[in-house]
């Protein structure tokens, strides 16, 4: 079995021995389009790839002459072309359905969307910034406790039950739409949320569910935490929102088109234009102990190419 693997492994310990194991590694973790257009992929029965490292998609332009399988160690498959894969036979091997036996035991992508929400409300981006500027004062940073805060939920499957702990816990009232689940509180998060947190994935419903005619209904002052995808929302709409006045604050771990130019990115330029957006680099699942469990977890499906 020849594998080339396109995302950094070797700072986990034991991982690329792992992958090796299974026959001999490509390792080019810091591969570009242009790079992968010129491999002769039909030379590979496994391309081992992460959509936080990628900065290209997995489509038909990259993957010309790949008749093997694309092993990923991730939920979303945003960055690859599904329906691509799926008419040339490319077998794609996710964590998608790998719920109680690995993914209730990652809780990292919802903890940081806890980390995201508490950085939000209490300015703390803004006040550490200010300090560093030589200054000491509270008036321009004062934000709000979470206790009693009312925050909507929208997806509770592993991640957004989760996070519904985790608010709890705080002393939050939670609101759940989860439509699959029957709990259907669309309206009432619209009419009562302060907080939004998504925990959904891309799909026909969920893309661009959050855009100007959501957002004109949310109460005034709402801020919306997205660790889930940037397609999720319409980036445009959040930005306008945003100066417009309405949203109050804009905290994600996610762009819409990470494979793209990101100079492009509303989010991102709103964040040069001083909007109050938080953006860490689609770091939710990246941490030491819940990545090497993931990337252990997904390189053991490998035994099943064998």
């Amino acid at each position: 079995m020849k594998i080339l693997c396109i995302t950094p492994i070797k700072h986990l310990d034991g991982i690329y021995e792992h992958l090796c194991s299974f026959g001999p590694v490509t390792y080019l973790p810091n591969l570009n389009k242009a790079q992968i257009q010129k491999l002769e992929l039909s030379n590979y029965n496994v391309i081992f790839c992460n959509p936080n490292k990628q900065n290209f998609l997995l489509d038909s332009e990259t993957l010309k002459n790949f008749k093997g399988a694309i092993l990923t160690a991730s939920t979303g498959l945003n960055h690859i072309d599904c329906n691509f894969c799926d008419k040339n036979n490319i077998k794609i091997l996710s964590h998608k359905n790998d719920h109680d036996e690995l993914l209730k035991k990652l809780p990292s992508t919802a903890e940081l969307a806890f980390a995201l929400m508490s950085s939000m409300v209490r300015n703390i981006p803004s006040s550490f910034s200010d300090v560093k500027k030589g200054n000491w004062n509270y008036d321009e940073h004062m934000g709000h406790q979470l206790k009693d805060k009312v925050i909507g939920i929208i997806g509770h499957g592993r991640l957004g039950s989760m996070m519904d702990t985790y608010c709890q816990a705080f002393g939050m009232k939670t609101i759940i739409h989860d439509p699959p689940k029957q709990k259907n509180n669309l309206q009432k998060i619209l009419d009562n949320a302060e907080i939004i947190s998504l925990h959904v994935h891309v799909d026909k419903n969920t893309k661009n569910m959050i855009n100007s005619d959501f957002l004109n209904k949310i109460k005034n002052n709402c801020y919306i935490i997205n660790t889930s995808r940037g397609e999720i929302v319409n980036e445009q709409d959040i930005v306008e929102s945003l100066e417009s006045g309405l949203l109050k604050g804009y905290a994600t771990d996610v762009i819409t088109d990470e494979y793209g130019d990101r100079n492009k990115s509303p989010i991102l330029k709103g964040v040069k234009c001083g909007l109050n957006i938080i953006v860490t680099p689609h770091v939710g699942g990246m941490t030491w102990e819940g990545q090497k469990k993931a990337y252990k977890w997904s390189i053991d499906k490998l035994y099943k190419l064998k």
